[in-house]
């Protein structure tokens, strides 16, 4: 996922997409006690897409008190 590809989702489907990502990530660590994480690329990618969500809800919340 792009931070263009971010910038383009509305207020909810910013809240949506980080909750969903939080929940993948902690997937993925449960996964590794239970069973073999077949792609550990999957912990980067995902924690770099969940940081792009946040920032962008960040900078939208410090727009939005100005």
């Amino acid at each position: 996922m792009k931070a263009a590809e971010v910038k383009k989702f509305r207020d909810d489907e910013i809240a949506a997409e980080a909750a969903r990502l939080r929940r993948k990530l902690f997937e993925l660590r449960a996964q590794t006690v239970t069973e073999k994480v077949k792609d550990h690329s999957q912990f980067r990618k995902n924690r770099k897409d969940l940081a792009r969500v946040l920032t962008e809800r960040s900078a939208r919340r410090k727009k939005a008190t100005k």
